[in-house]
């Protein structure tokens, strides 16, 4: 009998940024068996992009027990979590090198358990660069979830083309959709009309283009007076997200001189969205969010329709538009089976979306014999050439056991070691957010 049958349901979500553990605790509540008791362990993983105290708050996910770890000091602890203590599910909500790293090293410590935890991975949002390699990295786990129905039939597509087994792949949608209907433009009295331009990291990511989307946005606040004109962004300067931001627009809008009905925010993107009459981004996940709640939306095209955007994603959706469009009033209207099939479910079904993904879990908690061991696709055999540099990034040898030198697991870090982290992580982002642009700009000369 699984374990989830004789107690609360035990459910641990590894996460390396502060939107993979919104999309890993959020998915880990979607998925589990209707009723259950749920009981949640974060776990986050040490580096770059370790989410801060503000950011953890502004994800709005709560757990049981939330904890930094290194990649060698979870696989402690997951081989350590026998008996009452044992996992029924876990969550990893990594970049794709990362997944496979924790699948090769999970196998080594669970390599003698049939009571082991399902295994569940995914991704945060669209996918539109890297799908065969992020896509053969998540390989392995138990559930590979796909967020519309498009993605599940191109992963198993994958999959398929190169001989591997596509029996994982569950099509579920977004977890972080809902919120209340879109209710109309407002009257003027209670609220003004809000226009929401949400930011990315890393998209476009060189100063011209990103001088231009302010440029733009701060005319459009001149030219409507009478409007809110939000610039919604995901970090404060020396955070880190899943991308990395070496332009912040908080650092060029000082260069400028916005009128007074233009405002930077920060805070829940489900907050923003509830006083928004319209979304514009350039391929933000929160496009699919403001569809699901039928918010006027556009992906903007100024910049171009190009896979280094990632708008080419929005081909077909009907949303796409330019800022002039825009400021003569035009709202696209979405194409409806596009937004079907991107998992978006404007029309209902979205609760009956993670059904699929319930039962799988359902079934596998209760596989007699217990799971088998994790398979991924690549191994030593498969890909000698890359997976020892992949698990070599996470201190761990090419049989997933750790290399010499490898961060410790014996004990918590002390009050000199914490600082020490914090220092050299300051100084990483300090890097990346002004010496290395610098040196690029040089390099240019």
């Amino acid at each position: 009998m699984p374990a989830s049958a004789t107690k609360a349901l035990r459910v641990a979500v590894l996460a390396d940024s502060d939107t993979r553990w919104k999309w890993g605790a959020l998915t880990a509540s979607r998925i589990s068996p209707e009723d259950a008791d749920i009981h949640l362990d974060g776990y986050l993983l040490r580096g770059r992009a370790t989410p801060t105290a503000r950011q953890l708050r502004e994800v709005g996910v709560t757990a049981d027990s939330l904890r930094e770890v290194t990649a060698v000091e979870f696989l402690r602890a997951m081989g350590d979590a026998t008996g009452e203590e044992s996992y029924d599910i876990l969550v990893l909500a990594l970049v794709g090198g990362g997944v496979q790293a924790m699948l090769h090293g999970l196998g080594r410590v669970w390599q003698d358990r049939a009571d082991r935890p399902v295994v569940v991975t995914g991704y945060v949002g669209v996918v539109y660069e890297k799908l065969a390699d992020g896509l053969l990295l998540r390989h392995g786990a138990d559930l590979v979830l796909a967020n519309s129905r498009q993605d599940a039939d191109r992963f198993r597509d994958v999959y398929e083309g190169v001989g591997a087994d596509a029996a994982a792949v569950t099509e579920v949608a977004l977890p972080f959709l809902g919120g209340a209907a879109y209710g109309g433009e407002p009257d003027g009295q209670e609220r003004p009309y809000t226009v929401v331009f949400a930011a990315q990291p890393s998209v476009p990511d060189n100063r011209k283009d990103r001088t231009y989307l302010l440029e733009r946005l701060i005319r459009h606040a001149r030219r409507h007076p009478e409007r809110e004109v939000l610039l919604k962004l995901r970090s404060k300067p020396g955070e880190h997200t899943t991308h990395i931001e070496e332009l912040p627009y908080q650092k060029l809008v000082q260069r400028a001189d916005p009128p007074p009905n233009f405002r930077l925010v920060y805070g829940h993107m489900g907050e923003v969205l509830d006083r928004t009459d319209l979304l514009v981004t350039i391929s933000s996940t929160a496009a699919l969010e403001s569809l699901h709640r039928r918010i006027p939306t556009v992906v903007l095209s100024d910049l171009g329709v190009r896979e280094a955007l990632g708008n080419h994603h929005f081909v077909g959706s009907g949303c796409l538009a330019s800022w002039d469009q825009l400021d003569e009033g035009h709202r696209p209207v979405p194409d409806p089976e596009w937004v079907a099939r991107q998992g978006v479910a404007a029309d209902g079904g979205y609760e009956t979306a993670f059904d699929a993904a319930r039962g799988r879990i359902t079934e596998l908690l209760g596989r007699p014999g217990g799971l088998p061991p994790l398979a991924p696709y690549y191994t030593p055999v498969t890909a000698p050439g890359y997976l020892p540099g992949i698990l070599a990034r996470y201190h761990l040898g090419p049989d997933g056991t750790p290399l010499p030198g490898a961060p410790a697991a014996d004990k918590a870090p002390g009050p000199v070691r914490q600082v020490v982290r914090r220092a050299a992580r300051g100084a990483y982002r300090h890097g990346v957010q002004r010496v290395a642009p610098v040196i690029r700009r040089m390099g240019e000369l």
